[in-house]
């Protein structure tokens, strides 16, 4: 079970929405400056695991096993990234300044 499964059973569980459609809802309620810190994190993130991913394929192999990956595990990585953005959506509330 990921560790948000059970706010998203049912996609519009207790939250009002999808993972999806509630981030970018709390995201476009966000200044723009904390808006725009939280996405060059996920940017940041995402650099840094292609980074790593880089040390053992190139970048054209890396994006081809992306990919397949996806489509072999598509229904696992729909609930990961829901997971996701239940943790992003949680980021951007921390940062709500008081």
């Amino acid at each position: 079970m990921n560790k948000y499964e059970a706010l998203i059973e049912d996609e519009n569980d207790i939250l009002g929405g999808t993972p999806k459609s509630i981030y970018w809802g709390m995201s476009r309620k966000m200044s723009e400056d904390v808006a725009e810190d939280e996405f060059d994190k996920i940017v940041q993130r995402l650099a840094v695991m292609e980074d790593l991913l880089a040390q053992n394929y190139d970048f054209d192999a890396l994006d081809n096993l992306i990919n397949f990956h996806y489509s072999e595990n598509e229904v696992k990585i729909e609930e990961l990234k829901k997971s996701v953005y239940m943790e992003l959506g949680g980021k951007l509330i921390y940062r709500v300044p008081e």
